[in-house]
């Protein structure tokens, strides 16, 4: 089958695959075979891709052309390889890990939730392979409406709260900001289309393109840098498999992979190293970085503590970008990488603690290490990548970002990368070491006969554990494609 053909079919599959997902909702067992079997088939469709995409090509095809010049099209590139190829595997692991807490946490319209979850991963291939700004930003709209139904999923007039939060800011940002980036962009340089080395260079004075970056990093709502954070930790309200996906999978992902694909391919990195703003929105990741996780460090719920730390994790990526060097990109895109398979181990763990103990505070999880060793020793494993300590795959993408740095003499934000560190260690360690040695409350985890959660939880967590392992021995598959992005 021809690459184009791959590229078409990583864009049908998961939106075929929501109509039986749909239709066998009165068989559990079956919906959830099928989700499962879906997302078997985008992720070999996707990893399909990857030896051409590795050996130089890009294949491309149209959807539909709009107007001349600007077409919805598909491209595929080693950007959006590398964020299509980690949500797709992720999906798979989502899907199983659902299975469990769907049905051990008791979840109402769970064919729903399944559906609206195949939409989420169409919208996100399209975001992946976009081959221009305008079909980016419609998948992104596509994405958006696609993961309310999911914030809101249990219905409650807080989860109808927190929907209007996350719709209302991420619309109007990417339709009142990002929009207006978009239009300015077609109006200076006569075309939309991902390019290397960028499409501004020439076409716009750097007055102008330092302010259009503003525009777009401000308009690129999903990416939550401060003050457009908000919608984050409102929408942790959410079940923990829609929380994984918002944090590790997609939504936000989508957001800061969108922040890498403008910098390399609307700006180019030697033009945005020459504007004013990169720098203003270096120090401003670094703020994001440093507040988030000092806010985190407040929080006893533990969904709310990790939905900060995400707000703080997606900032490295935004200042791998602002850095405008090879390094930091490389350093950005593997930071995509390794802070999914870290979070999603994290809020996995969430998860399973809330079906197994019904337990959501860190303040009542002490001892339970000793009832749940598995899912207290996966939480480490977690915290050591997001931290980014060795043995874990953490550790290669802040390695990259403080090169990047450096190489972009500023000393000042390889201090932020690692007072950041520290504070990561500050708010996520506490929690295994209170489950493992802590004393349990009151009628605490023994009394109460707490076990570990259902094993296609465990099974899940298992499986992103390992991830962050063999991601610290076996980083070079991740490397040697983002290299692709930066070397001529």
């Amino acid at each position: 089958m021809s690459a184009e053909c791959l590229t078409w079919l990583a864009l049908a599959i998961p939106l075929a695959g929501a109509l039986p997902i749909a239709l066998t909702g009165g068989w559990p067992n079956l919906r959830e075979s099928v989700t499962l079997v879906t997302a078997g088939l985008l992720f070999l469709t996707v990893a399909s891709l990857l030896p051409e995409v590795l050996a130089g090509a890009r294949p491309s095809v149209t959807l539909v052309e709009t107007l001349p010049g600007l077409p919805i099209a598909l491209s595929v590139e080693p950007l959006g390889m590398t964020f299509a190829a980690v949500a797709s595997f992720l999906w798979i692991v989502n899907s199983i890990y659902s299975i469990g807490y769907m049905r051990g946490h008791h979840e109402s319209n769970q064919t729903r939730f399944y559906v609206c979850f195949a939409v989420a991963l169409f919208s996100t291939m399209g975001v992946a392979f976009a081959g221009n700004m305008l079909t980016l930003f419609i998948f992104y709209e596509v994405l958006t409406l696609s993961t309310y139904p999911l914030v809101t999923h249990s219905g409650t007039p807080e989860a109808m709260r927190a929907g209007r939060t996350y719709l209302g800011i991420l619309l109007s940002t990417s339709i009142g900001i990002q929009l207006l980036a978009i239009i300015w962009t077609w109006v200076a340089a006569g075309t939309l289309d991902f390019t290397p080395g960028g499409i501004l260079a020439g076409h716009i004075e750097a007055p102008m393109a330092a302010l259009l970056l503003l525009l777009y990093l401000y308009g690129i709502g999903k990416a939550a840098l401060m003050p457009i954070h908000r919608w984050l930790p409102a929408a942790m309200v959410a079940p923990t498999p829609v929380s994984a996906l918002l944090h590790a999978v997609a939504v936000v992902k989508a957001g800061v992979f969108t922040v890498l694909k403008i910098s390399v391919y609307i700006f180019g990195i030697d033009f945005l190293a020459t504007l004013a703003s990169s720098t203003w929105l270096q120090y401003i990741a670094a703020a994001t970085i440093v507040i988030a996780s000092l806010v985190a460090m407040t929080k006893d719920n533990l969904k709310a503590r990790l939905a900060y730390s995400t707000i703080s994790q997606l900032s490295y990526i935004i200042l791998g970008a602002m850095l405008a060097n090879a390094w930091g990109i490389v350093g950005g895109g593997m930071h995509l990488v390794m802070h999914a398979f870290g979070k999603i181990t994290l809020f996995y763990c969430a998860g399973a603690i809330l079906v197994a103990a019904h337990k959501s505070e860190v303040s009542e999880m002490g001892g339970l290490g000793r009832t749940m060793p598995l899912t207290m020793a996966a939480f480490l494993i977690g915290s050591l990548s997001i931290i980014g300590l060795p043995p874990m795959g953490g550790l290669w993408s802040k390695w990259y970002l403080a090169l990047g740095a450096l190489d972009a003499n500023q000393v000042a934000l390889v201090a932020v990368l690692m007072l950041s560190s520290l504070l990561n260690i500050a708010y996520l360690l506490p929690i295994p070491i209170r489950g493992f040695f802590g004393s349990p409350p009151a009628g605490g985890a023994a009394a109460a006969g707490i076990k570990e959660a259902p094993w296609p939880c465990l099974l899940a967590i298992a499986i992103t554990s390992l991830g962050c392992l063999l991601l610290f021995f076996f980083p070079d598959p991740v490397y040697r494609l983002l290299q692709l992005i930066v070397t001529p």
